[in-house]
């Protein structure tokens, strides 16, 4: 059982490192399986989010010498689903749950894509300033 959980720990690892490539493979590899680019880029979107969010609280974690960067992730997608909640509940008069889930990991995946991009330019570029 142990082999297993390292196994998808090391997939988990690999894929992470570089998020494009398996957004890359779903969106083309399911939407030429379905015929709707839609729907694969929703999917391609979904699954890069949790890979995006794992690589992140990793990169906020080396950069700032911290051990918040899940919780902080994660803070502010709580912080976030309370708000739209909120907002729904005064507009309409009840929450849907699925609707605000799924609004804050669609939300999650454009701001863990810029914050990325961010964390891994300053990364590298600490990199070869330090070296």
């Amino acid at each position: 059982m142990e082999m297993i959980w390292e196994s998808i720990k090391h997939a988990y690892a690999y894929l992470a490192v570089i998020p494009i490539i398996p957004f890359t493979i779903i969106l083309f590899g399911y939407g030429a399986y379905i015929q709707d680019r839609k729907k694969a880029f929703r999917l391609a979107m979904d699954v890069s989010t949790a890979l995006l969010i794992g690589c992140v609280a990793v990169l906020f974690d080396e950069l700032f010498n911290s051990r918040f960067g899940i919780y902080g992730i994660l803070l502010f997608m709580l912080l976030g689903g309370g708000l739209l909640g909120n907002a729904q509940f005064r507009k309409r008069g009840a929450v849907d749950a699925k609707k605000i889930f799924r609004t804050i990991w669609r939300l999650s995946f454009f701001t863990m894509s810029v914050l990325y991009i961010v964390f891994m330019c300053i990364g590298i570029g600490k990199m070869f300033l330090t070296a």
